[in-house]
C-alpha cells in the first residue's frame, strides 16, 4: 500500500446543504483517523495490511465477534449499527474514506460492539490487531491522534444525547436529516438528496422511535413537499421548515 488516501479529508459541506454550526476550536469528530496523521506515519500504518475490498450490503465487521483486526476505509461508506437483545437496532454512525473501525474492539480485547455494513462499493486495509496495537506502542504521535479522534467523538456523542434529552421525535428527525444533509449530502436539481442509502429502521434507531413513528413523519413531510422519498432515496427540498421544525417553531 502506498499510504496515499486521497479522500482522507475532514467531511465537506456540500454545495446546497444546511452550514455547520460553529463549535469549539481544533478538530472534530468528523475529521477521519488517517487525515489526522502525518503522511509517513499513514503511509507506515497501512502498509501493515492487505487490501480487502466489499460488495454494496456486505459486512465488514459482526457484532459480538472476536477482535482479530482493524479495518481503515479506503473508498465508499459504511454504517456502523447496533442490536438489542429484542432485535430493536440502532444506526450509532457512518464511517466513510479515512476512518477507522474496530479500533476498540481490538484495544480491549473485547468482542465486537457493533455491526458494520457496505453502504456501497468499499475498499480497506485490515491491519491485524497486534500488528494495529504494537504500531501504537512504538508511536506515541498516531496513538495520541487515536486518543484525540476517540475524545471527539465521545464529546459529540455526549453533545448529541444532552440536545435529543430535550427534543421531542419529530424534532430530532428533523435534526437527523439536517445532519445527514450536512454531512452527506449532494445537490441536485430537485433539493438535497442524502448519498447514503439507509432504511426507515436505520433512520428510526438514530432518533430512538419505532419504525411507524418514522413512516408517520415521513408522510407528513412528504405530504408539505420539505422531503421527497423513493426506495432508499431521500431529498430534502425544503432545509428551512427543517430547521424549524428542529428548533420548535411554528411552521408557516
Amino acid at each position: 500500500m502506498t499510504g496515499e488516501i486521497p479522500h482522507a479529508l475532514p467531511r465537506q459541506t456540500p454545495a446546497g446543504a444546511p452550514e455547520d454550526t460553529p463549535g469549539d476550536d481544533g478538530l472534530d469528530d468528523r475529521v477521519p483517523f488517517l487525515a489526522r496523521l502525518e503522511r509517513a506515519d499513514r503511509a507506515a500504518l497501512l502498509a501493515l495490511g492487505h487490501g480487502l475490498d466489499f460488495a454494496p450490503r456486505a459486512v465488514l465487521l459482526r457484532q459480538r465477534e472476536p477482535s482479530a483486526h482493524v479495518l481503515f476505509v479506503v473508498d465508499g461508506w459504511t454504517k456502523v449499527t447496533a442490536a438489542a437483545a429484542n432485535g430493536y437496532e440502532a444506526l450509532l454512525a457512518l464511517r466513510g474514506p479515512g476512518d477507522v473501525i474496530g479500533e476498540s474492539a481490538a484495544l480491549t480485547g473485547r468482542t465486537r460492539s457493533a455491526t458494520v455494513t457496505a453502504l456501497e462499493r468499499v475498499r480497506a486495509v485490515a491491519v491485524q490487531r497486534e500488528r494495529f496495537t504494537q504500531f501504537l506502542a512504538d508511536s506515541p504521535a498516531v496513538s495520541f491522534a487515536l486518543l484525540g479522534l476517540t475524545s471527539d467523538r465521545t464529546r459529540a456523542a455526549d453533545r448529541r444525547r444532552l440536545e435529543f434529552a430535550s427534543l421531542s421525535v419529530r424534532e430530532r428527525f428533523a435534526t437527523l436529516l439536517l445532519d445527514l444533509a450536512r454531512t452527506h449530502g449532494r445537490r441536485t436539481g430537485d433539493g438535497v438528496e442524502l448519498a447514503v442509502p439507509l432504511s426507515k429502521q436505520e433512520l428510526a434507531g438514530s432518533v430512538g422511535a419505532s419504525r411507524e413513528a418514522v413512516q408517520r413523519l415521513l408522510k407528513d413531510l412528504r405530504e408539505r413537499d420539505v422531503v421527497r422519498t423513493g426506495r432508499r432515496a431521500l431529498v430534502i427540498v425544503r432545509p428551512d421548515v427543517l430547521r424549524r421544525i428542529a428548533r420548535a417553531e411554528a411552521p408557516e
